[in-house]
């Protein structure tokens, strides 16, 4: 299982990393908000551990912005703030748990297996298959009747934040910010234009992406 640890505190991060490394997890530490946001959104984890009081982007910011990217992404949060107030700002912000400071590693590592198998519940897994489409998250890979599909990385953002929210609507606010970090498509046109791109990409899967007028986009079951 890859966690990504985002923690400021050296001296914690490494004690942390080494204690998950022990229990089973493949850990990679990011030392402030900015790197933490980037490789979430860019690389697979299966879960996200997140300070919230990280330097150059905040904790708050960070968990914001990868849940409209990814929202089945299991996300816990530390933090040394235990107010009422700050535990319902971190919960609304997407966090699946929450955990104050100082603890306990063996409560921490219940808390992250807990949310692992919840997710695993709910299909959280990386390689799926929706009618005739195949999509590997880990791979990057996206099939249609075995061959392969052919997709730019703001059109694969695309697919994998509507697969994630199938049957639920997306709105135009959660597509940019899914595409926030992506900079190697230059002139990139509006999202109406992938939309297009994608809808032409996914005839014959049995999946249609519907627009739902003044809210955004709907991926489901139907004739493309």
């Amino acid at each position: 299982m890859k966690l990504l640890l985002a923690e400021d505190d050296l001296i914690l991060a490494d004690a942390l990393s080494a204690s998950l490394s022990k229990a089973g997890f493949e850990v990679e530490v990011a030392p402030n908000g900015a790197v933490a946001e980037f490789l979430l959104l860019k690389q697979h984890f299966d879960i996200g551990v997140l300070d919230l009081g990280l330097p150059m982007v905040d904790g708050l910011t960070v968990l914001k912005r990868v849940r409209a990217a990814k929202p089945a992404l299991p996300m816990l949060v530390l933090t040394a703030l235990d107010g009422l107030e700050h535990r319902v700002a971190g919960l609304n912000a997407g966090a699946d748990d929450y955990l104050t400071k100082p603890f306990d590693f063996p409560e921490l590592e219940a808390r992250i297996r807990a949310l692992l198998r919840r997710s695993r519940g709910a299909g959280g897994g990386a390689a799926q298959q929706f009618g005739k489409l195949g999509f590997d998250r880990d791979a990057r890979r996206a099939t249609l009747d075995g061959a392969p599909i052919e997709l730019s990385p703001r059109e694969w953002m695309l697919l994998d934040l509507l697969l994630t929210q199938r049957d639920r609507v997306v709105t135009k606010d959660q597509i940019a910010e899914s595409w926030a970090v992506e900079r190697s498509e230059t002139g990139a046109g509006s999202i109406e234009v992938y939309i297009h791109r994608l809808r032409r990409k996914l005839e014959g899967s049995g999946l249609a992406i519907r627009t739902v007028r003044g809210l955004g986009y709907l991926l489901e079951e139907g004739e493309s």
